[in-house]
Protein backbone atom coordinates (compact mmCIF):
# COMPACT_ATOMS: atom_id res chain seq x y z
CA UNK A 1 0.00 0.00 0.00
CA UNK A 2 1.17 3.54 -0.39
CA UNK A 3 -0.15 6.46 1.41
CA UNK A 4 -0.24 10.01 0.13
CA UNK A 5 -1.54 13.47 2.09
CA UNK A 6 -2.33 16.75 0.49
CA UNK A 7 -3.14 20.10 2.15
CA UNK A 8 -5.62 22.30 0.77
CA UNK A 9 -6.09 25.83 1.55
CA UNK A 10 -10.24 26.89 3.16
CA UNK A 11 -11.05 30.42 2.14
CA UNK A 12 -14.41 29.53 3.70
CA UNK A 13 -15.70 26.83 5.75
CA UNK A 14 -17.97 26.00 2.17
CA UNK A 15 -15.18 25.98 -0.22
CA UNK A 16 -13.95 22.56 -1.56
CA UNK A 17 -12.63 23.95 -4.86
CA UNK A 18 -9.20 22.66 -4.17
CA UNK A 19 -10.16 18.83 -3.87
CA UNK A 20 -12.37 19.26 -6.60
CA UNK A 21 -9.93 20.39 -8.70
CA UNK A 22 -7.02 17.85 -7.61
CA UNK A 23 -9.97 15.23 -8.75
CA UNK A 24 -10.87 16.84 -11.77
CA UNK A 25 -6.92 17.30 -12.50
CA UNK A 26 -6.51 12.85 -11.64
CA UNK A 27 -4.54 14.03 -8.92
CA UNK A 28 -6.36 12.28 -6.67
CA UNK A 29 -8.54 8.82 -6.94
CA UNK A 30 -12.18 10.05 -4.35
CA UNK A 31 -12.50 6.22 -4.00
CA UNK A 32 -8.91 6.27 -2.44
CA UNK A 33 -9.92 9.28 0.20
CA UNK A 34 -9.80 7.30 3.89
CA UNK A 35 -9.92 10.72 5.83
CA UNK A 36 -10.06 14.10 6.28
CA UNK A 37 -8.06 16.50 8.92
CA UNK A 38 -8.47 20.04 9.02
CA UNK A 39 -9.32 23.73 10.71
CA UNK A 40 -11.88 25.53 10.37
CA UNK A 41 -13.35 29.14 11.11
CA UNK A 42 -15.39 29.01 13.86
CA UNK A 43 -14.51 29.07 17.53
CA UNK A 44 -13.80 25.55 18.43
CA UNK A 45 -16.17 24.99 20.82
CA UNK A 46 -19.64 23.53 21.39
CA UNK A 47 -21.82 26.00 18.75
CA UNK A 48 -19.49 25.81 16.20
CA UNK A 49 -21.00 24.62 13.23
CA UNK A 50 -18.34 25.37 10.45
CA UNK A 51 -17.01 21.62 11.32
CA UNK A 52 -20.30 20.26 9.91
CA UNK A 53 -20.58 22.59 6.95
CA UNK A 54 -17.08 21.78 5.58
CA UNK A 55 -18.17 17.67 6.49
CA UNK A 56 -21.54 18.15 4.10
CA UNK A 57 -19.49 20.37 1.49
CA UNK A 58 -16.64 17.34 1.34
CA UNK A 59 -19.06 14.48 1.45
CA UNK A 60 -21.29 15.91 -1.30
CA UNK A 61 -18.33 16.67 -3.33
CA UNK A 62 -17.30 13.30 -3.07
CA UNK A 63 -20.03 11.47 -3.34
CA UNK A 64 -20.31 13.26 -6.53
CA UNK A 65 -17.75 12.01 -7.79
CA UNK A 66 -17.76 8.53 -6.17
CA UNK A 67 -21.42 7.86 -6.89
CA UNK A 68 -21.74 6.95 -3.39
CA UNK A 69 -24.55 8.34 -1.32
CA UNK A 70 -22.95 11.41 1.25
CA UNK A 71 -24.18 9.34 4.16
CA UNK A 72 -21.62 6.17 2.84
CA UNK A 73 -19.17 8.89 2.37
CA UNK A 74 -19.05 9.91 5.90
CA UNK A 75 -19.26 6.13 7.22
CA UNK A 76 -16.46 5.12 5.79
CA UNK A 77 -14.00 8.79 5.81
CA UNK A 78 -13.15 10.20 9.08
CA UNK A 79 -14.08 14.20 8.38
CA UNK A 80 -12.06 15.34 11.50
CA UNK A 81 -12.58 18.83 12.05
CA UNK A 82 -11.19 21.82 14.44
CA UNK A 83 -12.24 25.04 14.86
CA UNK A 84 -10.33 27.93 15.50
CA UNK A 85 -7.27 29.76 13.07
CA UNK A 86 -6.44 32.13 15.87
CA UNK A 87 -4.01 34.58 14.71
CA UNK A 88 -1.62 33.76 12.18
CA UNK A 89 -3.01 30.17 11.73
CA UNK A 90 -4.22 29.51 8.18
CA UNK A 91 -7.42 27.39 7.77
CA UNK A 92 -6.82 24.23 5.36
CA UNK A 93 -7.83 20.57 5.57
CA UNK A 94 -5.27 17.75 4.56
CA UNK A 95 -6.71 14.92 2.51
CA UNK A 96 -4.79 11.28 3.31
CA UNK A 97 -5.21 8.26 0.60
CA UNK A 98 -4.56 4.98 0.57
CA UNK A 99 -3.59 3.63 -2.98
CA UNK A 100 -2.30 -0.20 -4.02
CA UNK A 101 1.41 -0.68 -4.49
CA UNK A 102 4.03 -3.42 -4.69
CA UNK A 103 4.90 -4.17 -1.09
CA UNK A 104 8.27 -2.54 0.06
CA UNK A 105 11.36 -4.48 -0.70
CA UNK A 106 13.64 -2.09 0.76
CA UNK A 107 13.21 -2.42 4.22
CA UNK A 108 12.54 1.34 4.84
CA UNK A 109 9.26 2.18 6.63
CA UNK A 110 6.98 4.49 4.64
CA UNK A 111 3.81 6.35 6.10
CA UNK A 112 0.98 3.92 6.75
CA UNK A 113 -2.68 4.43 7.55
CA UNK A 114 -5.25 2.91 9.40
CA UNK A 115 -8.86 4.44 10.57
CA UNK A 116 -11.91 2.85 11.85
CA UNK A 117 -14.88 3.88 14.31
CA UNK A 118 -16.85 3.15 17.52
CA UNK A 119 -20.42 2.39 18.12
CA UNK A 120 -21.94 5.71 19.09
CA UNK A 121 -21.98 7.32 22.43
CA UNK A 122 -24.84 8.85 24.05
CA UNK A 123 -24.09 11.96 26.50
CA UNK A 124 -23.81 9.86 29.53
CA UNK A 125 -20.67 7.65 27.89
CA UNK A 126 -18.73 10.78 27.38
CA UNK A 127 -15.81 10.88 29.91
CA UNK A 128 -17.00 7.45 31.08
CA UNK A 129 -15.28 3.84 30.95
CA UNK A 130 -17.28 2.53 27.96
CA UNK A 131 -15.39 5.52 26.20
CA UNK A 132 -12.16 4.63 27.09
CA UNK A 133 -12.47 1.36 26.59
CA UNK A 134 -14.17 1.41 22.89
CA UNK A 135 -11.81 4.44 22.00
CA UNK A 136 -8.92 1.53 22.66
CA UNK A 137 -10.34 -1.03 20.51
CA UNK A 138 -10.85 1.35 17.74
CA UNK A 139 -6.99 2.11 18.09
CA UNK A 140 -6.08 -1.43 18.08
CA UNK A 141 -8.61 -1.81 14.78
CA UNK A 142 -7.15 0.78 12.85
CA UNK A 143 -3.48 -0.55 13.49
CA UNK A 144 -4.53 -3.72 12.27
CA UNK A 145 -5.82 -1.85 9.17
CA UNK A 146 -2.75 -0.21 8.74
CA UNK A 147 -0.27 -3.32 9.25
CA UNK A 148 1.21 -1.29 11.54
CA UNK A 149 3.07 -4.00 14.29
CA UNK A 150 4.32 -2.42 17.05
CA UNK A 151 3.37 0.52 19.20
CA UNK A 152 6.63 2.19 18.29
CA UNK A 153 5.75 2.57 15.32
CA UNK A 154 2.20 4.72 16.44
CA UNK A 155 3.30 8.08 15.88
CA UNK A 156 0.35 9.96 15.50
CA UNK A 157 -3.49 8.94 16.49
CA UNK A 158 -6.30 11.58 15.67
CA UNK A 159 -9.82 11.11 17.30
CA UNK A 160 -13.01 13.16 17.03
CA UNK A 161 -15.84 12.21 19.43
CA UNK A 162 -19.04 13.95 19.97
CA UNK A 163 -19.90 16.64 21.60
CA UNK A 164 -23.63 17.37 23.16
CA UNK A 165 -25.59 20.42 23.79
CA UNK A 166 -27.45 21.44 27.40
CA UNK A 167 -30.64 20.04 25.53
CA UNK A 168 -29.10 16.66 25.21
CA UNK A 169 -27.75 16.66 28.37
CA UNK A 170 -30.73 17.61 30.37
CA UNK A 171 -32.45 14.92 28.10
CA UNK A 172 -30.38 12.53 29.63
CA UNK A 173 -30.42 13.29 33.04
CA UNK A 174 -34.21 13.12 33.09
CA UNK A 175 -34.07 9.72 31.56
CA UNK A 176 -31.98 8.69 34.38
CA UNK A 177 -28.73 8.63 33.47
CA UNK A 178 -25.85 10.69 35.07
CA UNK A 179 -23.72 12.40 32.46
CA UNK A 180 -20.22 13.25 33.46
CA UNK A 181 -21.11 17.33 33.94
CA UNK A 182 -24.07 19.35 33.01
CA UNK A 183 -21.85 22.08 31.29
CA UNK A 184 -21.46 21.18 27.64
CA UNK A 185 -18.29 22.85 27.04
CA UNK A 186 -17.06 20.70 30.15
CA UNK A 187 -18.26 17.33 28.73
CA UNK A 188 -16.06 17.91 25.65
CA UNK A 189 -13.12 17.80 28.31
CA UNK A 190 -14.53 14.69 29.43
CA UNK A 191 -14.41 13.23 26.17
CA UNK A 192 -11.38 14.42 24.68
CA UNK A 193 -9.83 13.38 28.03
CA UNK A 194 -11.45 9.85 28.21
CA UNK A 195 -10.47 9.39 23.77
CA UNK A 196 -6.65 9.86 25.11
CA UNK A 197 -6.60 7.70 27.73
CA UNK A 198 -7.99 5.00 24.88
CA UNK A 199 -5.05 6.05 23.06
CA UNK A 200 -2.77 5.47 25.86
CA UNK A 201 -4.10 2.43 26.57
CA UNK A 202 -4.03 0.87 23.28
CA UNK A 203 -0.73 1.81 22.09
CA UNK A 204 0.66 0.63 25.67
CA UNK A 205 2.00 4.01 26.97
CA UNK A 206 -0.02 3.45 30.08
CA UNK A 207 -1.18 0.06 32.27
CA UNK A 208 -4.39 -0.79 31.06
CA UNK A 209 -5.57 -0.80 34.83
CA UNK A 210 -4.79 2.48 34.98
CA UNK A 211 -7.08 3.29 31.94
CA UNK A 212 -10.36 4.03 33.77
CA UNK A 213 -12.61 6.85 34.40
CA UNK A 214 -11.43 7.37 38.22
CA UNK A 215 -8.54 8.57 36.54
CA UNK A 216 -10.06 10.98 33.86
CA UNK A 217 -9.07 14.76 34.51
CA UNK A 218 -7.39 13.71 37.85
CA UNK A 219 -4.08 11.52 37.32
CA UNK A 220 -2.41 13.78 34.80
CA UNK A 221 0.48 11.77 35.10
CA UNK A 222 -0.96 9.71 32.74
CA UNK A 223 -1.29 10.41 28.97
CA UNK A 224 -0.34 9.76 25.79
CA UNK A 225 2.02 11.56 23.51
CA UNK A 226 0.56 10.09 20.45
CA UNK A 227 -3.02 11.17 20.94
CA UNK A 228 -4.87 14.24 19.57
CA UNK A 229 -8.27 14.55 20.56
CA UNK A 230 -11.57 16.61 19.86
CA UNK A 231 -14.96 16.74 20.20
CA UNK A 232 -17.95 17.83 18.33
CA UNK A 233 -21.23 18.15 17.89
CA UNK A 234 -21.33 17.02 14.29
CA UNK A 235 -20.39 13.26 15.35
CA UNK A 236 -21.81 10.72 17.67
CA UNK A 237 -18.94 8.18 17.49
CA UNK A 238 -15.26 8.47 17.92
CA UNK A 239 -13.84 8.61 14.60
CA UNK A 240 -10.05 7.33 14.68
CA UNK A 241 -6.61 8.08 12.28
CA UNK A 242 -4.08 6.12 13.19
CA UNK A 243 -0.90 7.57 11.05
CA UNK A 244 2.59 5.47 12.03
CA UNK A 245 5.60 3.41 9.63
CA UNK A 246 5.43 -0.19 8.33
CA UNK A 247 7.70 -1.90 6.18
CA UNK A 248 4.65 -3.07 4.56
CA UNK A 249 4.26 0.60 3.14
CA UNK A 250 5.84 2.32 0.00
CA UNK A 251 6.18 6.05 -0.92
CA UNK A 252 8.28 9.07 -0.20
CA UNK A 253 6.68 9.99 3.36
CA UNK A 254 7.53 9.74 6.74
CA UNK A 255 6.08 10.93 10.28
CA UNK A 256 7.84 11.97 13.81
CA UNK A 257 6.63 13.15 17.04
CA UNK A 258 7.09 14.58 20.18
CA UNK A 259 5.68 15.43 23.46
CA UNK A 260 5.54 19.27 24.23
CA UNK A 261 6.22 19.78 27.73
CA UNK A 262 4.65 23.93 28.12
CA UNK A 263 3.74 26.56 25.60
CA UNK A 264 7.22 27.28 25.22
CA UNK A 265 8.35 24.13 24.87
CA UNK A 266 10.48 24.70 21.50
CA UNK A 267 12.93 22.06 22.41
CA UNK A 268 9.82 19.35 21.52
CA UNK A 269 9.10 21.28 18.29
CA UNK A 270 12.90 20.65 17.49
CA UNK A 271 13.15 17.46 18.53
CA UNK A 272 9.99 16.44 16.05
CA UNK A 273 11.28 18.30 13.01
CA UNK A 274 14.94 17.30 13.47
CA UNK A 275 13.30 13.09 13.58
CA UNK A 276 12.39 13.54 10.19
CA UNK A 277 15.77 14.61 8.84
CA UNK A 278 15.98 18.13 8.76
CA UNK A 279 19.61 20.06 9.75
CA UNK A 280 19.13 21.52 13.34
CA UNK A 281 17.89 25.44 12.86
CA UNK A 282 16.34 28.04 14.10
CA UNK A 283 13.78 28.04 11.33
CA UNK A 284 13.36 25.59 8.72
CA UNK A 285 13.96 27.40 5.03
CA UNK A 286 11.71 27.57 2.60
CA UNK A 287 12.93 25.08 0.86
CA UNK A 288 13.14 22.59 3.58
CA UNK A 289 9.65 24.03 4.70
CA UNK A 290 8.13 22.38 1.25
CA UNK A 291 8.94 18.81 2.27
CA UNK A 292 6.04 19.31 4.90
CA UNK A 293 3.18 17.61 4.33
CA UNK A 294 1.46 18.26 7.33
CA UNK A 295 1.46 18.90 10.92
CA UNK A 296 -0.56 18.77 14.27
CA UNK A 297 -0.49 20.10 17.45
CA UNK A 298 -2.33 19.70 20.52
CA UNK A 299 -1.95 22.01 23.57
CA UNK A 300 -3.31 23.76 26.74
CA UNK A 301 -3.64 26.78 29.19
CA UNK A 302 -1.82 24.94 32.25
CA UNK A 303 -4.24 24.40 35.11
CA UNK A 304 -2.28 25.65 37.55
CA UNK A 305 -2.20 29.16 36.29
CA UNK A 306 1.35 29.42 35.73
CA UNK A 307 4.23 29.11 32.56
CA UNK A 308 7.56 28.77 33.76
CA UNK A 309 6.77 30.07 37.39
CA UNK A 310 5.20 33.67 36.06
CA UNK A 311 1.53 33.88 35.82
CA UNK A 312 -1.01 33.63 32.81
CA UNK A 313 -4.51 34.97 32.74
CA UNK A 314 -6.03 32.66 30.15
CA UNK A 315 -7.81 30.53 32.48
CA UNK A 316 -9.57 34.13 33.87
CA UNK A 317 -10.41 35.74 30.87
CA UNK A 318 -14.41 35.74 30.31
CA UNK A 319 -14.56 37.02 27.33
CA UNK A 320 -12.33 35.06 25.13
CA UNK A 321 -12.32 30.88 25.95
CA UNK A 322 -8.88 29.93 27.15
CA UNK A 323 -8.74 27.60 24.16
CA UNK A 324 -9.02 30.32 21.86
CA UNK A 325 -5.73 31.95 23.66
CA UNK A 326 -3.57 29.27 23.35
CA UNK A 327 -4.24 28.11 20.19
CA UNK A 328 -3.18 31.54 19.30
CA UNK A 329 0.14 31.07 21.03
CA UNK A 330 1.49 27.88 20.45
CA UNK A 331 0.13 28.25 16.69
CA UNK A 332 2.38 30.74 16.53
CA UNK A 333 5.10 29.52 18.09
CA UNK A 334 5.28 26.37 15.95
CA UNK A 335 4.97 27.88 12.82
CA UNK A 336 7.89 30.28 13.71
CA UNK A 337 10.00 26.90 13.83
CA UNK A 338 8.98 25.01 10.59
CA UNK A 339 7.75 28.16 8.51
CA UNK A 340 4.22 27.21 7.78
CA UNK A 341 1.51 28.05 9.18
CA UNK A 342 -1.43 25.52 7.54
CA UNK A 343 -0.72 23.53 10.80
CA UNK A 344 -3.62 21.99 12.67
CA UNK A 345 -3.56 23.38 16.17
CA UNK A 346 -6.07 21.74 18.61
CA UNK A 347 -6.47 23.26 22.31
CA UNK A 348 -7.55 21.48 24.77
CA UNK A 349 -4.95 18.55 25.63
CA UNK A 350 -6.00 17.00 28.23
CA UNK A 351 -3.89 13.45 28.95
CA UNK A 352 -2.57 14.32 25.69
CA UNK A 353 1.55 14.99 26.47
CA UNK A 354 2.46 16.36 29.43
CA UNK A 355 -0.18 18.43 31.51
CA UNK A 356 -0.03 21.82 30.78
CA UNK A 357 2.11 20.68 27.60
CA UNK A 358 0.88 18.98 24.50
CA UNK A 359 2.26 17.08 21.71
CA UNK A 360 3.34 17.37 17.97
CA UNK A 361 3.32 15.54 14.92
CA UNK A 362 4.55 15.95 11.54
CA UNK A 363 4.24 14.67 8.00
CA UNK A 364 6.90 14.95 5.40
CA UNK A 365 8.38 13.80 2.27
CA UNK A 366 12.06 11.85 3.22
CA UNK A 367 15.45 14.19 2.36
CA UNK A 368 16.65 12.78 -1.06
Amino acid sequence: MRADVLRFSLPDPGDVSGLREAIEAGKIDPKEIVAVIGKTHGNGLVNDYTRGFLTLSLALLISSKTGETPDAVRNRIPFIFSGGVEGVLSPHYSVFTVSPSEAGTSGEKALAIGVAFTPEFKPEDVGRQRQIDLTAEAVASAMRAAGIESPADVHFVQVKGPAFTLTDIVASTNAGNKPASDNPGKLMGFGRAASSLGVAKAVGEIPAVAATEAAVLKDFDLFSSVASCSAGVEVRVNEVVVVGLSSKWTGPLTISHAAINDSLDTAGIHKAVEGLGFAPAIQLSAQDAKRIRAGFVKCEASRDGLIRGKIHTMLNDGDIDQQRHIRAAVGAIVASVINDTAIFVSGGAEHQGPDGGGMIALIAERAH
